[in-house]
């Protein structure tokens, strides 16, 4: 499985090596980025037209970062080359050209006058460090200025990621600390939250085929995967990119800086002990990590409780993943007890949901109709939604399709699911921007709610007397509460957290220590999400727009 379009593995040393030169002049600060202004200058030497730079832009920026890495800008440059051959652009005009002889360097006139120009400025720059004089920068440039007066520098954030980081810490996050976000609803970001890969999460009872899938797309093995018809992977396994093949524990990830999974030591030392990292050098891991998860228990197995709240860490990575595959296989389409439940905790992600029947042709084509009936009925009875779930038919392994069972039918109908869920899979890293920008608002709006309810029970409690009795009050009548927030303040009731789970963590605090509204705060929130967050998308939009 290939993903970007390896625009890099196609040039050569000498030219990898002009290319590298190229990036240092467009880049201006020098953050490894070229941001749409520098494009615009850099790009113009080409003489192509705005309608085809503007192609060019969306081409190579096609995650939608808003700015140009090296590898983004390689695939630029090549681009315009073939734009100046004559070659229509489009997304997938690289990979043609990947058969053709080497791409050549574009034309771009006036090069050397930038050179010199640069070269320049870099003496100059350097005689002001060493000398007598020192100018001061000029005022920065605010790429936003909400209502409520806060002002971000253009210089201090360089792309959409930057922007939501800075949004966070400076609007979101106060909110979150002032009434406990994180201890009810979900820890709170860090930088790495926002940096971290797309993840796609695997779900299903045992022998479904979880693991085997990870291997078909990786086309090959990796530390701590065991296969077998018997319940094998006993704990959550990351499979993500790294220099070397080797397997980090659970204790050892969650304290990493650099890595999302900071939150998960909130389930306690029984969990990270059943939790570890598969780390490997490889192109597929470079845009996407996978976790692999135990296989759900059915039967006599349910009755077995595992020694964390297996349920809460599945909803804490179904927030943090892009892709959620639930997994069945033609002799397990059973929906358990617990498999319910862990579905039922991915509500509010049904956008990420596909469901995958592996392992088709171990059915002739007649009992497959029967076994995909049976499957949806399955389905709707758990899947609460008003949409039909999209369902994947195939055998996700490296073997190849049992024609006996299947007939020539059924291996073109396997060939042309594998080729859908795969595009879905490619269009992961595609999305992963527009995604964080997705979760950041449902983020900021799920927190501007708590506040509101916490709020409430705060304004509910006497100032003096029968403390206890009105807080034990509210928490029996906690839906009755919400009802009361959500008619005061005009909110949709399917934005509103669980009942039972808040009422549950409720419990363990003192209401009447809770802050109360802070108008301000909210105010800052909806400046974020009403002018913001908009003028952000807007200031890293394709340049040429």
């Amino acid at each position: 499985m290939e993903i970007g379009s390896g625009a890099i593995g196609s040039c050569s040393k000498e030219q990898l090596k002009i290319f590298q030169e190229w990036f240092g002049l467009a880049d201006s600060d020098g953050d490894d980025r070229v941001t749409g202004n520098d494009a615009i200058q850099f790009f113009s030497t080409s003489h192509l037209s705005r309608a085809e730079l503007k192609q060019v832009w969306a081409i190579a920026d096609s995650k939608r970062q808003g700015y140009l890495g090296f590898n983004e800008f390689v695939t630029a440059m090549q681009l315009i080359s073939l734009a100046q051959a004559g070659y229509d652009l489009n997304s997938d005009i690289l990979k043609k050209a990947a058969g053709m002889e080497e791409i050549k360097l574009p034309v771009l006139d006036g090069l050397d006058a930038l050179v010199a120009k640069t070269k320049r400025l870099a003496i100059s720059s350097k005689h002001e460090t060493n000398g007598t004089t020192q100018s001061m920068p000029p005022p920065s440039t605010p790429w936003f200025a909400s209502k409520s007066g806060s002002k971000i520098s253009h210089t201090a954030v360089t792309s959409i990621i930057d922007g939501l980081k800075k949004l966070y810490n400076e609007k979101l996050k106060p909110l979150e600390v002032t009434y406990r976000f994180n201890d009810f609803v979900s820890p709170s970001l860090t930088s790495s939250d926002f940096d971290a890969k797309p993840m796609v999460m695997l779900l299903g009872q045992y022998s479904t085929g979880k693991t085997t899938f990870i291997k078909h797309l990786l086309k090959c093995n990796y530390t701590g995967a065991h296969i077998g018809p018997e319940p094998t992977t006993d704990r959550f396994v990351v499979v993500m990119s790294g220099p070397d093949e080797r397997s980090v524990p659970g204790n050892t990830i969650a304290v990493q800086a650099d890595m999302p999974f900071s939150g998960l030591t909130s389930f306690g030392g029984a969990f990270l002990s059943k939790f570890e990292c598969s780390q490997m050098p490889h192109p597929l891991l470079d845009q996407i990590t996978f976790v692999d998860t135990p296989g759900v228990l059915s039967g006599e197995k349910q009755r077995t409780q595992r020694s964390y709240d297996f349920t809460g860490v599945i909803s804490w990575f179904a927030a943090k993943c892009d892709l959620i595959l639930l997994l069945f296989d033609p002799h397990k389409l059973d929906i358990s007890d617990e498999f319910k439940r862990v579905i039922g905790s991915l509500r509010g992600h049904d956008d990420k949901i596909r469901v995958v029947l592996n392992k088709a042709d171990q059915v002739d084509t007649q009992q497959l109709m029967r076994v995909y009936g049976a499957l949806m009925w399955s389905l709707g009875k758990v899947l609460n939604t008003p949409e039909v779930v999209r369902v994947y038919i195939g055998s996700f392994n490296d073997k190849p399709v049992n024609e006996a069972s299947v007939g020539p039918i059924g291996r073109d109908l396997f060939m042309k699911e594998q080729d859908d869920l795969l595009a879905d899979l490619i269009d992961i890293p595609k999305k992963a921007c527009d995604r964080r920008i997705n979760e950041f608002v449902k983020r900021a709006r799920a927190a501007k709610i708590h506040a509101y309810i916490i709020s409430h029970l705060k304004k509910e409690m006497p100032a003096m007397m029968g403390k206890a009795k009105t807080q034990q009050r509210l928490i029996d009548n906690l839906e009755d509460e919400f009802g009361k927030v959500q008619r005061e303040y005009h909110l949709p009731p399917g934005d509103f957290p669980n009942v039972e789970h808040f009422r549950e963590v409720l419990n363990g605090y003192s209401i009447d220590k809770f802050e109360k509204l802070k108008p301000k705060m909210i105010q800052a929130v909806d400046d974020m999400l009403g002018y913001d967050i908009p003028e952000l998308l807007k200031n890293f939009k394709n340049p040429y727009e």
